[in-house]
């Protein structure tokens, strides 16, 4: 009731919430812009030492002038002799094998015409310098998810939104036009942050906007335009060249989102929360004049009255719980009990595997072979079929079976990739898509999961928690891929085994599909506790209470050990 049944009586996802939602849902485009320009912003294209008799060469030499110059194998030195015209020619033998550190380098430019990588030579032993860069720019990723979210919460999603905006515009602009590595690496960070900024807070309105019964389907839509926004960047470096110019022009349409100030209202939902029910009715009641729909102010007015009786009423209850329990339960509490500690641990694993391979594949086109931009489009436009496979199995289907076969099938995609010759590039390039396939699903699959694990006094910090382990893995992920110098199917190897060990291992948690859902820290102690006493009805009713299903300590349970079957 309240605020969901208010929704109803407005045309419920009428002309004005789809037009609303649809501008909402393009701001996710500049996210993923940003998210992974730095495949082409930090390219790093085939190189050679610049030889002391050259002035302004191309890459490309002789075979005869590889061997006199270049030690088998070593690109990051040659060999200090006398570059005279015999020696050249072959007319004198080299004499020495001495070599010497490049102090210039010369860039392929048949792929890319230039990138931060070549500007500011990060090539050598400067190569970790540019797996660095995106590693502070995944931290600024977690930085803003941490500070945006929580401002959002205080001072209102549409403020947060277009600061996160502004920010974003700025510091992008600036990481285009930056002097120097530590410039750009800088605003790159905050770029990060605001990433987080717009796209946390737009999916938080898109989900606010819409009832109970159409949030799985809001929530896709707005993944699924980030994935337009993946290969629309690669539209972009088709087009754009340059390095800076490209940032340039990933950064710019972030303009065209000003003008939302004028359109986009407020969260009603966050407005009701914060008691300023005059202004939630005053945004509702514009919806309903575009949906050419006539409801008075006093109706709203009861319906959410009615609403905030309930919840007062749930409010009142926990407070009276707390009260009787004592402290309210924390993270730790996670940790605590060996059954909800071995599930922790378990779904800590699948969001660090899920989003460290999804980075790792994200970020990897370039060491897949063949055309790289190719590579990249496919990258992108193989995460739209995932969704949709989510929209029609993810209520149908276990949650365990779909997160685990995905899981596998990423897993034995990506160890294809090992055994497929190198010149069989085709096939390395589609195992390596049906494997981003796979892991797109599990990662919108384990979101859900993780929410029906937990019970509801901790749901909100035990998926803050996760997440924060997303982040972690998304920071090392860019050293992942730099061992691809060493051997260039290693990090898909990597990722491939991951994803297979975290798969099998999700077999260990119970089934959450049409079960009611967990409260207490003693529900979720009891779920999937292979023990004699654990014993649960038909789908919906109340779990059992037996002598080996007490409350723990600190976790009464409430109505005597009921729980109410509310899904999350």
């Amino acid at each position: 009731m309240g605020y969901d049944e208010a929704i109803v009586h407005l045309g419920d996802f009428g002309r004005y919430q789809k037009i609303i939602y649809f501008l909402i849902c393009l701001t996710s485009i500049p996210v993923a812009f940003h998210k992974l320009a730095s495949v082409f912003l930090l390219a790093k294209p085939d190189f050679r030492c610049a030889l002391p008799f050259e002035n302004g060469s191309t890459y490309d030499l002789s075979p005869q002038l590889w061997n006199l110059s270049f030690p088998q194998g070593v690109r990051c030195e040659y060999y200090d002799v006398d570059y005279s015209d015999e020696y050249l020619n072959g007319s004198i033998p080299r004499s020495s094998n001495k070599t010497k550190s490049c102090s210039q380098y010369v860039y392929d430019q048949s792929t890319y015409l230039n990138s931060a990588v070549t500007e500011w030579d990060l090539v050598c032993g400067k190569e970790s310098l540019a797996a660095t860069s995106d590693c502070i720019f995944m931290f600024g990723v977690l930085l803003g998810s941490i500070v945006f979210g929580q401002m959002s919460d205080k001072y209102g999603r549409k403020p947060i939104l277009f600061a996160s905006l502004v920010i974003q515009v700025f510091f992008g602009i600036l990481a285009g036009v930056a002097p120097d590595y530590f410039t750009y690496t800088f605003a790159r960070l905050m770029v990060g942050a605001t990433t987080s900024g717009v796209f946390l807070v737009a999916y938080v309105v898109a989900m606010e906007m819409v009832g109970p019964d159409k949030r799985l389907y809001a929530g896709i839509f707005v993944m699924m335009f980030f994935s337009v926004g993946y290969m629309l960047t690669a539209a972009f470096a088709y087009f754009v060249h340059d390095w800076r110019w490209l940032q340039i022009a990933l950064t710019l349409p972030g303009l065209i989102f000003m003008c939302y100030y004028w359109i986009i209202p407020e969260s009603a939902r966050w407005l009701l929360s914060k008691g300023r029910k005059d202004c939630a009715i005053a945004n509702m009641q514009k919806a309903a004049r575009f949906n050419r729909v006539e409801v008075t102010n006093e109706t709203l007015s009861d319906l959410l009255d009615e609403g905030e009786t309930s919840e007062e009423k749930a409010k009142q209850k926990l407070e009276d719980k707390d009260e009787d329990e004592g402290p309210s339960p924390s993270v730790w509490d996670l940790f605590c009990y060996p059954n909800l500690r071995r599930k922790t641990l378990l779904i800590f694993l699948d969001w660090l595997v899920t989003s460290g391979v999804y980075y790792g594949l994200s970020w990897n086109t370039n060491n897949l072979g063949g055309n790289v931009l190719l590579n990249f489009v496919i990258s992108g436009a193989v995460e739209i079929p995932a969704y949709i496979f989510l929209l029609l199995t993810l209520n149908r289907w276990g949650r365990r079976s779909i997160l685990c076969g995905c899981l596998v099938m990423a897993g034995l995609s990506l160890l294809a990739t090992v055994i497929i010759p190198e010149h069989m590039h085709s096939f390395v390039v589609a195992c390596a898509m049906l494997g981003k396939l796979a892991i797109t699903a599990s990662y919108g699959t384990v979101y859900i999961f993780s929410a029906e694990q937990f019970p509801t006094v901790v749901r909100n910090v035990g998926l803050g928690a996760a997440s924060m382990v997303a982040r972690i893995s998304g920071m090392m992920t860019p050293y992942l891929n730099y061992l691809g110098t060493i051997w260039k199917p290693l990090p898909l190897l990597i990722c491939g085994s991951l994803s297979l060990a975290a798969g099998l291992l999700s077999l260990l948690l119970p089934e959450t599909h049409n079960q009611p859902m967990l409260e207490t820290i003693a529900d979720g102690e009891r779920f999937g506790k292979k023990t004699k006493g654990d014993v649960y009805l038909e789908t919906g009713q109340e779990l059992r209470e037996s002598p080996e299903t007490q409350p723990l300590k600190g976790s009464a349970d409430t109505n005597g050990g009921k729980t109410n079957g509310q899904k999350y």
